[in-house]
């Protein structure tokens, strides 16, 4: 009995070891990324008799059955999925600000109400120079707000696209890692401290992964994990131990679309995900931006053709190009504003071109137009920013359920460092028992 004893004794000090042990390491990793807390399962070790014993007595101690995991599939992949719609939020919405910045303090829709307002002035006195002239600088600063807000739209889908082909980078050296990683796991015994760490490096790649894309994982016997992207339909990028190559592609309009290869990938989550949604709108407020300048061009330059100016000459157009970004005056002479109609001598007083022009713009409405598309682009932002706000909320809860379940919770491993090293104390004091009881025997012996 005294050498059962001990050997019990014994397999229950080095079962509150290796719990000390793996206590020491949870504690050790809290703050590394990625790091899932470990914990032990312990096994009784049973035998059926032996020489001197009943049969049906089966005290022989406990043994280490492996160190578990403790890593939730369902939540991981939750916080995957949220922290994906999370960063497609947050991508849009700094996308639409940018929009929005360019848009706003380029002052186009103040530029065009001035310069409305300095033709209403004109018509006071069709021939006073100075009037004249505030009309050419108020059509020079629209020509230049224009301007302004083109090449600033430029910038920002410049910045977008940069930053979504950095995205692809990022994607493409995750996906490279992973393959590699399903490499090793392939080889990599089962239960063993390599497995579990690679299980970490495995899971850490999908969630920055999903930063970028909305990802679908299948996951393996021997545990590597198959990358598909944009849904499970869509095409696979890790696949074993090898990966595929994700590309972007950019429209002439500016806006992006992604391939795997040569497959198609409809993504619809992560920054990617977001860029490209905020490039869409990025070239429809492009277009409405050069239709406001458009229609601003063709009204004016046509009332332009229709008069005359201050010297009775047939007028030619005030403003040149055809867009925003091209914009620009063709005169600066105040003189050449044809305030009088076809037929009028030099010097007249008839303002009724003047008036016919300033009822052609009310009528086009290009201060109205852009108005409209301050107030789109500001209703789309705000829109965008609750829903941000919300789905940064469902993610974080997301994060913190996987926390509560695999995160290492310092208070909980302090408290097993005492258990375990109780329990070692107490497996030491079996062995000590155990030998007195040997040594009594000897004695008597």
């Amino acid at each position: 009995m005294a050498s059962d004893l001990l050997s019990i004794a014994a397999s229950g000090a080095k079962a509150a070891r290796l719990a000390l042990d793996v206590t020491a390491q949870n504690i050790a990793n809290a703050s590394s990324e990625g790091y899932v807390r470990r914990s032990l399962r312990l096994d009784e070790l049973a035998s059926s008799g032996g020489i001197g014993q009943v049969g049906d007595v089966s005290l022989s101690g406990v043994r280490l059955g492996s160190v578990v995991r403790n890593a939730d599939m369902f939540r991981q992949a939750e916080v995957r999925r949220t922290g994906a719609d999370a960063a497609r939020g947050q991508a849009e919405v700094a996308g639409l600000e940018n929009i929005q910045t360019a848009v706003e303090q380029s002052n186009v829709y103040p530029s065009i109400v001035k310069f409305e307002a300095a033709l209403q002035q004109l018509a006071s006195d069709p021939v006073d120079p100075s009037l004249r002239s505030s009309v050419i600088e108020a059509a020079r600063t629209v020509t230049r707000t224009m301007n302004i807000a083109s090449t600033s739209l430029d910038a920002a889908g410049t910045g977008m696209r940069f930053e979504a082909a950095d995205g692809v980078s990022q994607v493409n050296q995750i996906a490279a890692e992973l393959a590699r990683v399903n490499l090793r796991l392939a080889r990599a015994s089962d239960a063993s401290s390599d497995q579990t760490a690679l299980l970490d490096q495995r899971d850490m790649l999908l969630e920055r992964m999903s930063k970028y894309a909305d990802v679908s994982t299948t996951i393996a016997a021997d545990h590597t994990v198959e990358v598909r992207l944009g849904g499970t339909s869509g095409p696979a990028i890790v696949t074993g131990g090898t990966s595929d190559t994700l590309n972007m592609t950019t429209a002439a309009n500016g806006t992006i679309s992604f391939a795997v290869g040569v497959t198609s990938a409809a993504i619809s989550g992560g920054e990617l995900a977001g860029k490209a949604q905020a490039l869409i709108k990025l070239d429809d407020v492009r277009n409405r931006l050069n239709t406001v300048a458009a229609r601003l061009i063709s009204t004016v330059n046509t009332a332009q053709a229709n008069g005359v100016d201050l010297d009775g000459i047939a007028g030619t157009s005030l403003f040149s190009g055809t867009d925003a970004a091209t914009i620009g005056l063709n005169f600066e002479d105040g003189r050449k504003i044809t305030t009088a109609p076809a037929g009028a001598g030099a010097n007249s007083r008839d303002a009724s071109n003047l008036t016919a022009l300033r009822n052609s713009l009310a009528t086009a409405d290009p201060a109205g137009a852009m108005d409209a598309v301050i107030f789109d682009i500001s209703g789309t932002v705000a829109g965008r920013t609750v829903t941000r706000d919300a789905l940064d909320t469902i993610a974080g809860n997301a994060r913190i359920a996987l926390s509560a379940q695999a995160g290492v919770n310092l208070d909980q491993e302090a408290a097993n460092l005492i258990r375990y090293q109780q329990a070692f104390q107490a497996s030491g004091k079996a062995i000590q028992v155990a030998s007195n009881i040997f040594d009594t025997l000897i004695a008597l012996r």
